[in-house]
């Protein structure tokens, strides 16, 4: 994996941050809301970026609004092939395998990365259809339960954490160029290995997916007087059961493994939490335990972004280094 030392802060960035080749444009494959917004957030630093979607309303609609999409993937692709883009895969998991054939077949040499909300497989369907890719996954931490190009929001990505997948074998050159994508958006890079990305986002992500449709479906289930009284505790828990239930499916079932584990800790929790309501009639334990938790998450979201220091991307043991002190709560500023 090589790459030409990119990055891609936006035109106002100080002169010793961006340079002509970090400025290589940006290839979509996907315009929902994801690949949507990154397709007008980095248009708005004045990258130059184009992209691909199957539906013509979404191309219509995206041209309509003057930015560069086409329905033809094909020459969508030749395109980012002769242009050395990045492309960016922006489409759910389920969705990827004739895409990868395609890029392995008409832009072999692009750097390729992702936006998809699981990493081993991902991987794994790269390394099995595209085995020469130069490919850096990726992960912003950011979305809405709306979904396609009218929920679409250029400043989705201000301060969100977008995890950079960080092995042992990644190419210095390739993390960095993809990195500075992430930063170029407002984002905060997280780098991680695969397995551990997957493992967390399950835990704070799938599972309350699955938690906040459990909730919703509990509350509606009792009656119309449920729902009438419903207020703040039923609404922030139950936001991302709004969500489309396909793009619902795609994330949880594409990382079952991980899912697995995490909702096998949540279902003990809430086991325990019954029986000790029913023997003892108390519930300290599961709201102790959480409180603790969220008073954690808010002193770390308070402490504001700490980052990660004293590692030079490139120099032996870069990666690693790089991941532990992300498992530490710290971010990659750049």
């Amino acid at each position: 994996m090589t790459a030409n030392n990119q990055d891609s802060h936006p035109q106002n960035a100080p002169a010793s941050e961006t340079t002509s080749a970090g400025r290589r444009p940006v290839c979509i494959l996907g315009l929902g809301l994801i690949g949507g917004s990154l397709m007008q957030a980095l248009a708005a630093t004045g990258r130059a970026v184009f992209g691909y979607n199957r539906s013509t309303v979404t191309v219509d609609a995206a041209s309509d609004a003057g930015y560069d999409a086409s329905s033809d993937v094909m020459s969508t692709l030749r395109r980012a092939a002769a242009e050395d883009a990045i492309i960016v895969l922006a489409t759910p998991v389920t969705t990827i395998e004739p895409l990868l054939s395609t890029i392995a077949e008409t832009a072999p040499q692009c750097l390729l990365t992702d936006v998809i909300s699981v990493k081993q497989a991902v991987a794994e369907k790269v390394a099995r259809l595209h085995p020469r890719a130069r490919y850096v996954g990726g992960h912003p931490m950011a979305g809405t339960s709306r979904s396609g190009w009218d929920a679409c929001d250029p400043t989705l990505f201000r301060d969100a954490m977008w995890m950079v997948t960080t092995a042992d074998d990644t190419d210095a050159d390739d993390w960095t160029a993809v990195a500075h994508l992430a930063l170029a958006v407002s984002a905060v890079v997280v780098p991680a290995a695969p397995d551990a990305h997957d493992r967390a986002v399950a835990a704070i992500s799938h599972v309350p997916h699955l938690m906040a449709a459990d909730t919703a479906a509990v509350g509606a289930g009792e009656s119309n007087l449920a729902l009438r009284l419903a207020a703040g505790s039923f609404r922030d828990g139950t936001r991302v059961a709004a969500t489309a239930p396909a793009l619902q499916r795609a994330m949880i079932e594409a990382n079952d493994v991980a899912v697995l584990n995490a909702l096998s800790e949540a279902i003990d929790r809430l086991v325990q939490a019954r029986d000790e309501l029913r023997d003892s009639g108390s519930v300290a334990a599961l709201i102790d335990d959480g409180h603790r938790a969220r008073m954690a998450y808010e002193e770390m979201a308070a402490r504001g972004r700490e980052p990660i220091v004293g590692v030079d991307v490139g120099t032996p043991g870069w990666a690693s280094e790089l991941r532990k002190q992300a498992h530490e709560g710290r971010v990659w500023l750049g």
